[in-house]
C-alpha cells in the first residue's frame, strides 16, 4: 500500500535560509531531498488540521444545537440518517482509493469523508457530560503533540516503527470481537473502561507508526491517505478516550 518515493541521491541542498533547517535529514541513511519530504509533512499536517477543525464545528453544532441531536435519536428518519453516516465513511473509502491523485475530487471526497465522521463524534458527545469532553480533548491533544514529537526524534536517531503494523492489526481485531461481544452481552462498567482503555493504547500505537510512515514510506502523492490515517487515529483515541472516562463517571 505505501510505496517508498524514489531516491534523489544524498547531496542536500542548503543553499537559502529556509532550506537550511529543511535540508537536515530526517533520519540516517536518507536518500531523498529532505525538503521535499518537509514540504510533504507539512501539506499533511496543514489538511489534518482543517479536518480537525471541520470535526469541532459539525460536533459543536450537533451538541450545542439540541434539536439537531434529537432529531438523529427520537425520529426513525433520524435514526436511520445516522446509521447512513456511520455507514458512509466506509462507502466513500473505496472511490476515494481510485480518486486520491485526482484534485479536486480526492478533497470533495475527504471533506465528505471528514463531515460524516464529525456527525458521529458530534452524536457521542451530545449525550456526555462537559467535563468528560473536555478532559478526553485535553488529553488527547497532549497525547497527540507528545508521541509525533517522539516519533520524530526516534525516527531522526535510526528508529524504526514498521514492525508495529502487524501487531496493531491483529490487536484492532481483537477489539473488534471485544465490541461485538460487548454489544450482545453487556459485561457493564468495568468491561467499557477496560475497553476504552485498550483502545486508546492501540490507536496511540497507531499514531507512533503512521507518524512513521510519514516520514518515511508514504509517497508525494499519497497526502490524502497520510492525512486519513492521522485524522482516524487521532479521533479513534478521542473517543477512546471519552468510553474510558464515561464509564469511570457513571
Amino acid at each position: 500500500m505505501y510505496f517508498r518515493p524514489p531516491p534523489k541521491g544524498p547531496e542536500w541542498y542548503a543553499g537559502d535560509a529556509e532550506a537550511g533547517q529543511a535540508a537536515r535529514p530526517l533520519y540516517p541513511m536518507m536518500l531523498e531531498d529532505p525538503r521535499l519530504r518537509w514540504a510533504f509533512i507539512r501539506k499533511v499536517y496543514t489538511i489534518l488540521s482543517i479536518q480537525m477543525l471541520l470535526t469541532v464545528a459539525v460536533a459543536a453544532v450537533v451538541v450545542f444545537v439540541r434539536p439537531v441531536a434529537l432529531f438523529f435519536v427520537s425520529t426513525p428518519g433520524g435514526f436511520g440518517l445516522y446509521i447512513f453516516l456511520i455507514i458512509l465513511p466506509f462507502i466513500v473509502l473505496c472511490p476515494l482509493y481510485y480518486y486520491y491523485q485526482h484534485h479536486p475530487v480526492n478533497l470533495l471526497l475527504l471533506g465528505l469523508f471528514t463531515i460524516a465522521i464529525s456527525f458521529a463524534v458530534g452524536l457521542t458527545c451530545a449525550f456526555t457530560k462537559g467535563e468528560v469532553i473536555l478532559e478526553s480533548a485535553i488529553l488527547t491533544s497532549v497525547v497527540v503533540v507528545s508521541l509525533t514529537a517522539y516519533t520524530f526524534w526516534a525516527a531522526k536517531r535510526g528508529h524504526d516503527f514498521s514492525f508495529l503494523g502487524p501487531f496493531l492489526f491483529a490487536a484492532v481485531m481483537i477489539l473488534m470481537v471485544f465490541a461485538l461481544i460487548q454489544l450482545f452481552f453487556p459485561l457493564g462498567r468495568v468491561s467499557l473502561m477496560i475497553y476504552g482503555g485498550l483502545a486508546a493504547l492501540i490507536f496511540c500505537g497507531y499514531i507512533v507508526y503512521d507518524t512513521d510512515n510519514l516520514i518515511k514510506r508514504y509517497s508525494y502523492d499519497e497526502y490524502v491517505w497520510a492525512a486519513v490515517a492521522l485524522y482516524l487515529d487521532v479521533v479513534n483515541l478521542f473517543l477512546s478516550l471519552l468510553t474510558l472516562f464515561r464509564a469511570a463517571d457513571s
